[in-house]
């Protein structure tokens, strides 16, 4: 199969944007619910995607394109996700945040030159990466905790569902 051209990956990545935004709209401060203590909530799971979005992806392409097989710059997601106490923040205005950080990632994906996606930094972890790797794993990546975000939501109404639950109980 024929890897996906930056043209076919930003609108998976705006596809993100949009799941994302509903699901916030919708559930109002309920995205700052947590199904137990040590999960995310709706909203920390939309922080990870805001750093993933400037440190992990947007980020790390910028820095390969800077210069000529760069270390890339190392980030502690858990750590992070904990100092940015997404929790506390509103939203809505986090749900727009990631929206207008991503609008730009999508404008850097587009401008994309077929010799940029074979250029290589270096991850401090896994050797050489490509950016076309990056390009691959980005929507790999956001549909994780996208998945995970809708999962929140799963949880926070399964008590109330009572006998309904049966309904989605795997078949013995």
């Amino acid at each position: 199969m024929a890897a996906l051209p930056p043209d076919e990956i930003a609108p998976l990545l705006a596809a993100s944007v949009a799941t994302m935004r509903a699901e916030i709209r919708a559930l109002g401060e309920g995205a700052r619910w947590r199904p137990t203590a040590g999960q995310w909530s709706v909203n920390e799971c939309l922080g990870h995607l805001i750093e993933a979005d400037q440190r992990g992806f947007a980020g790390r392409i910028r820095e390969i394109l800077a210069g000529d097989r760069v270390v890339l710059t190392r980030w502690d997601p858990p750590e992070v996700a904990a100092a940015r106490h997404d929790n506390d923040a509103d939203p809505i205005e986090l749900v727009e945040a990631f929206a207008v950080g991503r609008s730009a990632a999508i404008a850097l994906v587009r401008s994309l030159s077929a010799g940029d996606l074979a250029r290589v930094g270096i991850h401090p972890e896994i050797g050489p990466l490509r950016v076309d790797e990056i390009l691959a794993e980005w929507p790999h990546h956001d549909r994780a905790h996208v998945r995970q975000a809708l999962a929140v939501t799963q949880a926070r109404v399964w008590a109330q569902m009572g006998a309904a639950q049966r309904f989605s109980e795997p078949a013995g």
